[in-house]
């Protein structure tokens, strides 16, 4: 019994601080952006940084407005979000409620696999397939632009969006759908106005966890949109994101310069947008816990 309850503490003691670490890191990690944010606070305003509608940082003097480059990301992800959102709920619906048991397990592998795919590959499949077809198909200047970035986000976000809709609808009560059936709805109607808002929570914590898996991503975004630092004045142009400018020029700057620490500002920014949005994900998954 002593040996068990010793046993049951030291593993008690183990969860506590593997949580007091992760905390720590995620800690750190703002404190090492904001340091190095706040060396470029001294000599440039936060208003110009945060509103400036230009990106020029090798210019005379060098301006560090990230408006185009946040225009750039809300784009990328909003156009991701709009089309992964729907056919993300609808196949989980379709694998929750409709499909048959052996075609459930072989979609459900499937899914698996297309998270697997590693980003590079789908900017490549971008470069070489998907934004020449777009170019051609719309008549643009070049294919490279928010639009491809949109779509290949939206299907890098398929998997988290399917997994967790589908968690949720699997989760609600039998005793829900038993009841729909024996007052006469149909299937349609059960799964559409009781299965849907019943997990609803659990449904937008998916997607707030698949706009946060969006908006962090990288190479896709740095090969096929363009990587114009301009405010975009629609999806169809070139544009840039926050993370495809700290990858494209972090290793051209100097260490120690305004710009260099610009670009930690720059994470900084993407950093706190991150976390809100995984903050209201949890929220959404504590409620639908419930």
């Amino acid at each position: 019994m002593i040996r068990r309850r010793i046993s049951e503490y030291v593993i008690e003691l183990s969860i506590r601080l593997s949580g007091f670490i992760v905390i720590a890191f995620v800690f750190l990690i703002f404190l090492f952006l904001l340091k190095d944010a706040l060396s470029l606070f001294r000599v440039y305003r936060i208003g110009d940084f945060l509103f400036g509608r230009h990106w020029l940082p090798i210019s005379e003097p060098p301006k560090f407005g990230i408006t185009p480059l946040l225009l750039g990301s809300i784009y990328v992800t909003a156009g991701a979000i709009i089309i992964c959102v729907p056919v993300g709920v609808a196949s989980a619906m379709f694998i929750a409620e409709v499909a048959p048991p052996f075609l459930k397990h072989i979609l459900k592998s499937l899914i698996e696999i297309l998270a697997s795919i590693p980003s590079v590959v789908l900017g490549f499949i971008g470069i070489v397939w998907l934004g020449p077809f777009l170019k051609n198909t719309f008549g643009l200047t070049t294919g490279m632009c928010g639009l491809t970035g949109s779509l290949l986000l939206a299907f890098m976000a398929l998997p988290t969006v399917i997994s967790i809709a589908e968690d949720a609808l699997i989760g609600v009560p039998k005793s829900f759908k038993e009841a729909a059936y024996g007052l006469g709805a149909t299937r349609w109607q059960t799964l559409w106005r009781i299965m849907l808002p019943a997990a609803s929570s659990g449904i937008i914590a998916g997607v707030m966890l698949g706009i946060g898996r969006v908006i962090g991503e990288t190479m896709v975004v740095m090969m096929v949109t363009g990587n114009s630092p301009v405010i975009p004045k629609s999806i169809l142009q070139p544009l840039r994101t926050l993370t495809a400018t700290i990858a494209g020029e972090m290793g051209e700057t100097v260490g120690g310069s305004d710009h260099y620490f610009a670009l930690f500002a720059v994470g900084l920014v993407l950093f706190i947008i991150t976390f809100i949005i995984n903050l209201i994900a949890d929220s959404f998954l504590r409620r639908a816990r419930r």
